[in-house]
């Protein structure tokens, strides 16, 4: 024990004595003051973020490398047809935000490393590295809202895009959401799928992906504030805004309701990327009065609703537009990147069909290759398909509606008709329900030969000799009997 002659105590380590220290903690032959415990917990803290900043700066070994825009868009490609302004969006959209991650990994490291420097030695300030003329900027975030009719690839580019960059992904439909309180999912139970897509994995959870669709279902009931409780419209957009800009939530690992007496699980939603889509409908007429040179009077011009370039109104949309439509202004304000999604026209719906790695047509070629049969959409029944689309104005959505009211029949007779070979599907299967058109496998001549060798040997006659005629198959000579092909 660490004694002077008076008797005094003294710290092991700094020699202070007990009158000198606030606090003096006795061990096994020794004494530590506080202020050396807290010496020690720094030191143990620089040391830990020293080694982080070294696994950030060597890239990770067990963290996928950033995929660049290009590459991004490039696998994109495979799934999705058209809509390139919308791919190329999302992919610099989401390298920035993983840029941004990186970023905030460097700039806390290398602020621990500071510390450390500037606690052990003060002459190290000669030794230092200049800084970056960035040093300090702080990258925010942009977060996306994508506008396009039905059926264009909105959350199947979303679904595509968590494909791609194999981080966690969740999707949550907005037309489910209530304020806290009241009948209905809470906003926090969107948190809660993102952390169980990462497997609870709180750390990987906080550098995912939401996207939530239906966006716009959850806009205000009129222009103006509304004067009675909008539980499910403008109160859902108020309760979203803490978690899109970032905040620590409180989540309940069950899901559900909040009570008092249950744990919750704390995620911080900084460096969480939110994709909210809708298809806005009735937008293009907000866009439409505002650009529109329409006047009352003679020199009023005349547009006909039906040579309205929707495309073109959609890809005119400005904040005010969002803002006659429902959206509150705070909101509005936390999704700055607004990207639109063309309409699809015959052309992009017949590649839809037939183009993509997964396309619907293949899908139901690979279905009936279990049964050994050879599908076939000739160009009549693809041109068909695509005019019912285009006329129910359901986008590649209605596609699959469209093709399976085709296939039923056909998936329900051929697994039976072992005999079949190809099947090909014509505009009139299409258009007025007329069967396909079945092509048969050729018949064996070994399984033709042994027919007839059986029928020798049930009718008494040996191989090679012909069988007695029957008096009444003497009669019978002159007969033709047709054979309907197996």
């Amino acid at each position: 024990m660490a004694k002077n002659d008076d008797k005094q105590v003294r710290c092991s380590f700094c020699g202070k004595r007990e009158g000198q220290v606030k606090r003096l903690i006795a061990g096994p032959g020794v004494f530590i003051c506080d202020e050396c415990i807290d010496l020690c917990c720094d030191i143990l803290h620089d040391d830990y973020l020293e080694t982080e900043m070294e696994e950030v700066l060597a890239g990770g070994e067990n963290e996928p490398p950033l995929l660049k825009p290009a590459e991004i868009k490039k696998a994109l490609d495979e799934y999705v047809i058209g809509q390139e302004k919308a791919k190329r969006a999302l992919s610099v959209a989401v390298y920035n935000h993983y840029k941004r991650i990186e970023d905030n990994k460097k700039e806390a490291a290398a602020a621990g490393s500071r510390r450390k420097n500037a606690k052990t030695d003060s002459s190290a300030e000669e030794e230092k590295a200049p800084a970056s003329p960035y040093d300090g900027v702080e990258l925010t975030k942009s977060n996306v809202l994508l506008i396009g009719p039905t059926g264009v690839g909105k959350t199947y580019l979303a679904q595509t895009l968590a494909k791609v960059l194999n981080v966690p992904f969740a999707i949550a439909d907005a037309t489910s959401l209530t304020e806290a309180g009241y009948v209905g999912e809470d906003v926090e139970n969107i948190l809660l799928r993102l952390i169980q897509a990462a497997d609870f994995d709180i750390e990987k959870a906080e550098r995912g992906i939401i996207f939530i669709d239906e966006i716009d279902k959850i806009s205000r009931r009129g222009d103006n504030p509304s004067i009675t409780r909008d539980v499910s419209g403008e109160g859902v957009q108020q309760a979203l805004l803490k978690i899109l800009e970032g905040t620590v939530a409180a989540v309940p690992p069950q899901g559900g309701r909040k009570h008092p007496h249950q744990e919750f699980i704390n995620i911080d939603t900084t460096n969480i990327l939110f994709i909210c889509s809708g298809a806005f409908d009735g937008l293009p007429k907000i866009i439409e009065s505002r650009t529109g040179k329409n006047t009352i009077g003679f020199s009023g011009s005349i547009h006909s609703s039906d040579n309205l370039d929707t495309n073109a109104l959609l890809a005119s949309v400005e904040p005010q537009d969002l803002l006659k439509f429902g959206l509150i202004p705070e909101f509005i304000g936390r999704v700055p990147l607004i990207v639109t999604l063309d309409a699809l026209d015959a052309g992009m719906l017949r590649e839809i069909l037939t183009t993509p790695k997964n396309a619907l047509i293949k899908q139901y070629q690979k279905l009936l290759s279990y049964d050994g049969v050879e599908l076939e959409f000739d160009d009549g029944a693809i041109d068909a398909i695509t005019e019912i689309a285009i006329a129910r104005k359901t986008g590649a959505r209605g596609l699959r509606a469209i093709v399976e009211s085709a296939m039923l029949d056909v998936m329900y007779d051929v697994p039976t008709k072992e005999d079949v070979q190809k099947c090909i599907i014509t505009a009139d299967t299409i258009r007025n329900g007329v069967p396909p058109t079945l092509i048969y496998k050729k018949a064996d001549k070994k399984k033709n030969s042994a027919k007839k060798s059986s029928k020798n040997k049930e009718d008494g006659a040996l191989p090679g000799l012909e069988a007695p005629k029957s008096p009444m198959a003497a009669g019978a000579e002159n007969v033709n009997v047709e054979i309907e092909p197996v």
